[in-house]
C-alpha cells in the first residue's frame, strides 16, 4: 500500500462547487457536487453550490467565491470551456487547465499525446456514425464511443457475428456525430489515479449483473460493479500501471487529480498487452466513485481529499 501525506491546512474561505451543467453527465455531476459540498462543509469551508448554466459568469460575479471546485463532468465542464471562463474572470479553480482538459476530453488527440510519451494505447479510427454503420471500420470485436464524451456515455461493443450492430450504432446518436472505432481489448478493467505527483494503488473493476463491460450503469448504480483493491495482478504489471498513469497525467499537462483507465489482457491465450484507454481529468466524486476509494486506501478521508483538491486550486493552470 502507498500512503498519502498530510493534506494542507485550509486557506480558502468561500468555495463555489460547480455542478450539474449542460452535458449528458449532468446527473452524475449533481451527485458529485452534492457529496463534495457536504465534505467541504465538514472541513470548515463556506460552501455555495452552483448548478451551472449559460449565465455562469454572471452568477460567479455576484457570488465572488475565493475558489471554484469544478465538479462538472462531460462537455463544457471537462473540455476546457468552463476553465477558460474561470481564467478570464481570474478565479482559482480545481483540476486541470484549459489545454489539458481539452486534450484529455478528445480521445483521439489524447491518444496521440500519450503514445508519444510511451503510454500504450489501442488502435482506433474516427468516422461519422453513419460511416460506422455502413461497414466495419475495424475488424470486430471493436468499441464504438463518442470521441468527446465521458462516463461511458454512448459506448457500444460490436462483436464478431453480431446481426444488429449497424442499427445499434445508428440508434446511438446523430448520423453526423463523429465516433471513435477502437480495437476491443479483452481482459481486466483496471484504474489508477494521480493526486498531485502521487500515483495511487490500482483497482480492478468487475462489472456485476451480467454487464459486458464497465458501462454507465456499472459505474454509478449501487452494486453495478465490484472493486478489488489492490488489484490482484502481477507486481510488475501493477507498477507499470502506476508508471503509465503518471506519464499520461504529465504528458497531457494535467493538474490536481486525474484517473487513468486500463485494460490488461491476461485471458487464456490472450495477448498479455496492457493498454491505457483514457485519462479522466474530472473523476467522479460520488458514493461509488473510484478516486475517493483510492484516496481512502492511501489514508485520506473523503473530506481530506476534497480539502486537498481545493487547496491545490489555482488560476492559469
Amino acid at each position: 500500500m502507498t500512503k498519502l501525506g498530510t493534506p494542507p491546512p485550509r486557506t480558502f474561505e468561500h468555495v463555489a462547487v460547480l455542478m450539474g451543467g449542460l452535458s449528458a453527465e449532468r446527473s452524475v455531476s449533481l451527485r458529485s457536487g452534492a457529496a463534495v459540498a457536504e465534505a467541504l462543509l465538514g472541513e470548515g469551508y463556506r460552501v455555495t453550490t452552483v448548478d451551472v448554466g449559460r449565465d455562469i459568469a454572471a452568477r460567479l460575479a455576484e457570488l465572488r467565491p475565493d475558489v471554484c471546485f469544478n465538479a462538472l463532468h462531460g462537455r463544457f465542464g471537462e473540455d476546457g470551456c468552463i476553465q477558460g471562463i474561470l481564467e478570464t474572470m481570474a478565479i482559482s479553480y480545481t483540476h486541470s487547465g484549459v489545454l489539458a482538459s481539452a486534450l484529455a476530453m478528445h480521445k483521439e488527440n489524447a491518444k496521440i499525446v500519450m503514445r508519444a510519451a510511451g503510454v500504450p494505447v489501442a488502435e482506433a479510427r474516427l468516422v461519422t456514425r453513419s460511416e460506422a454503420a455502413a461497414g466495419h471500420a475495424l475488424p470486430p470485436p471493436y468499441v464504438v464511443k463518442p470521441v468527446d464524451e465521458g462516463s461511458s456515455v454512448g459506448v457500444l461493443i460490436v462483436h464478431d457475428g453480431s446481426n444488429d450492430w449497424s442499427q445499434k450504432i445508428l440508434a446511438g446518436g446523430p448520423a453526423e456525430q463523429v465516433v471513435m472505432i477502437e480495437r476491443f481489448i479483452a481482459g481486466r478493467e483496471l484504474t489508477c489515479a494521480v493526486i498531485g505527483d502521487f500515483a495511487t494503488d490500482v483497482i480492478e473493476i468487475v462489472p456485476q449483473k451480467g454487464l459486458a463491460f464497465y458501462d454507465f450503469e456499472a459505474k454509478y448504480a449501487p452494486g453495478g460493479s465490484k472493486h478489488e483493491l489492490p488489484a490482484n495482478i502481477l507486481p510488475d504489471v501493477y507498477q507499470l500501471i502506476r508508471k503509465y498513469t503518471l506519464a499520461a497525467h504529465a504528458s497531457l499537462g494535467c493538474r490536481g487529480v486525474s484517473r487513468a483507465d486500463f485494460r490488461f489482457d491476461d485471458t487464456p491465450g490472450g495477448t498479455g498487452e496492457l493498454i491505457c484507454l483514457e485519462v479522466n481529468t474530472q473523476p467522479g466524486m460520488t458514493g461509488t466513485s473510484l478516486v475517493p476509494e483510492l484516496a481512502a486506501y492511501a489514508g485520506w478521508t473523503f473530506g481530506q481529499l476534497a480539502r486537498w483538491i481545493v487547496e491545490d486550486a489555482r488560476c492559469l493552470r
